[in-house]
């Protein structure tokens, strides 16, 4: 029998538990589990913001060059690189999720074999919403035809697929499933969202080209941080983007020449940066490199497997992979009354996530969450179930 106690031993015992006093936690009694939504916010994000804002007021338009906001898209790229195991100047973080997945499938149509025929983009249809309409958009601006489903890649000429399912979280081979990929003759762009973070990742090992992400979950950027886009310098110099602007000029404020992209990532930029998102973004990122990835992924393995425990111990249903090498930052427990427990749970300040029309998501973010938390959520759910309506 798994009881508080066990969770507080685990707990003691924890060499990340300390990281936790790096957020800021204004009613310890509220448990939260939707870090896989939103991460928390890191106290030094709030020096941070005050910092830049001191900035702004004090310097102005100067701050662009004096504290280098010009730059801060590809520097703070080069600051979440090691944790995607990508290398300097292959990751740019600017836009939000939608948008850098519409520049990369393009950049990905554009790289693909000319097959004398319309190109076809296989996305699955129980992706990421986000993820379809984006193809579905492009289909009606660029002779696209759309394949639904990734098992059949025969004649596909793009991909687009989440590395974690945002409902089961479960993980696919990321090494595999890019080999399998490019012997169809596809070039894949991956979307890491429920990745980045929580996982090892080792975009250069697995042969990726394309990659997108955000950085509110895991990597605790602040709602509505600016994603990522990474691109393989191996296809830099044949890159294309669709989004021209002029933070993706050759020479930027040459304003007279017609447009000459950047060289590297630099030409996925597009408008002026979000320098207060970035500012937030760069100190969540930052919190993961110093506490090391290698020592979250762990932590994360051990979270959710401490959560599948608890699920099978009150009797759930988990639907989460058992085997940690193939399931992301959260669990998932179905159960046909989803929406009424959600509600439930969160009145007893219990915070986890829905997914219509069955799932409930128990987000496990290493840095901040604790086994104490996991049980916590996991016991009010069953005494929930126990309790008549």
């Amino acid at each position: 029998m798994i009881d508080r106690s066990t969770a507080l031993q685990l707990d003691a015992a924890d060499p990340l538990a300390s990281w936790r006093d790096e957020f800021v936690i204004p009613d310890p009694d509220v448990v939260y589990l939707d870090g896989n939504s939103l991460g928390r916010t890191p106290k030094r994000t709030v020096e941070a913001l005050h910092r830049v804002l001191d900035e702004w007021s004090g310097d102005l338009i100067t701050s662009w060059w004096e504290h280098d906001w010009l730059n801060l898209a590809l520097s703070v790229g080069d600051e979440l690189a090691p944790l995607l195991g990508a290398g300097p100047g292959e990751v740019a973080v600017h836009e939000s999720t939608t948008v850098g997945i519409f520049q990369q499938v393009n950049v990905a149509l554009d790289l693909a074999a000319d097959r004398g025929r319309p190109r076809v983009v296989a996305v699955d249809d129980g992706d990421f919403p986000t993820d379809r309409y984006v193809v579905e958009g492009i289909a009606r601006l660029r002779d696209v035809e759309i394949r639904h489903g990734i098992d059949d890649l025969d004649g596909v000429d793009v991909v687009l697929r989440s590395l974690v399912d945002y409902r089961t979280a479960e993980l696919v081979d990321l090494t595999d499933e890019t080999d399998r990929a490019r012997q169809a003759g596809a070039v894949t762009v991956w979307d890491l969202s429920h990745a980045a973070g929580v996982l090892v990742l080792d975009l250069h090992g697995a042969g990726v080209d394309l990659a997108v992400g955000c950085t509110y979950k895991f990597l605790n950027g602040g709602p509505g941080a600016p994603a990522f886009v990474y691109v393989s310098e191996r296809v830099h110099d044949r890159v294309t983007q669709p989004i021209w602007g002029w933070f993706a000029q050759h020479d930027q404020f040459a304003m007279e020449r017609p447009f000459d992209p950047r060289r590297g990532v630099g030409r996925m930029l597009n408008g002026t940066p979000p320098v207060l998102g970035l500012t937030a973004a760069r100190e969540g990122i930052r919190l993961s490199v110093d506490a090391g990835i290698d020592a979250i992924a762990a932590k994360g393995r051990a979270l959710t497997g401490f959560g599948i425990e608890l699920a099978d111990q009150f009797g759930l249903v988990n639907v989460t992979p058992r085997d940690p090498a193939r399931r992301g930052g959260h669990v998932a427990v179905r159960h046909p009354d989803a929406r009424r427990l959600h509600a439930a749970l969160g009145e007893r300040k219990v915070i986890i996530d829905r997914r219509d029309p069955d799932i409930l998501r128990f987000g496990m973010s290493p840095l901040t969450t604790s086994y104490a938390d996991v049980h916590e959520a996991f016991a009010a759910l069953a005494d929930l179930l126990a309790t008549p309506d």
